[in-house]
């Protein structure tokens, strides 16, 4: 694969991953509800859907650095230093938008 190619598929896969992060956060429907479609009912299940999608994330960003891919690109600083931590708690959920949506609101307010 060149190495075009390669940064494309990254960014991709880094987008892509980050988006279902994020949709975990929102308690929306993710590829990984459709292979445990049973579990659903459960309340612990959507913090296992977080973990498993932070999982990858940071599993893609690991790659990235072995590949010398820049991949804090596609996060806002926080986002990047919750990444660095390898940490998912309560914080980074509550927090994971902070800075879109002060960004958000500046926009509007001008």
């Amino acid at each position: 694969m060149e190495i075009n190619n390669m940064q494309v598929y990254f960014e991709e896969k880094l987008v892509n991953s980050k988006i279902q992060f994020e949709r975990t956060i929102d308690c929306k429907h993710t590829e990984f509800d459709d292979l445990y479609p049973y579990m659903t009912e459960q309340p612990q299940f959507f913090w296992y859907k977080r973990y498993v999608a932070w999982q990858e994330l940071l599993t893609l960003v690991q790659v990235a650095e072995d590949f010398e891919y820049d991949w804090v690109k596609a996060f806002t600083e926080k986002q990047k230093a919750y990444i660095q931590s390898r940490i998912l708690d309560a914080k980074v959920l509550d927090d994971w938008y902070e800075e879109q949506e002060l960004e958000a609101e500046q926009e509007q307010s001008q």
